[in-house]
């Protein structure tokens, strides 16, 4: 009899192990794919914010170069 319930006992624990990992990695892989969605989104905005920091940092140059001219 003690064996029967040590039995089901580490039955459910396995299942309740099963459902932990497969909740785990279900999470990571739609994190992964929201990640890589968020990605392509902001790849596009982020390349023009790169290219506005670089015209302004050419910008600045510029008037720095005209300042010491003067």
């Amino acid at each position: 009899m003690l064996l029967w319930i040590a039995l089901a006992v580490a039955v459910v624990a396995l299942v309740a192990l099963a459902v932990l990992v497969h909740g785990v990695v279900g999470g990571m892989g739609r994190l992964r794919r929201e990640l890589e969605a968020g990605q392509r989104d902001l790849g596009p905005v982020l390349e023009q914010v790169q290219a506005t920091v670089a015209a302004a940092e050419r910008t600045k140059a510029q008037r720095e170069a005209r300042a010491n001219e003067r």
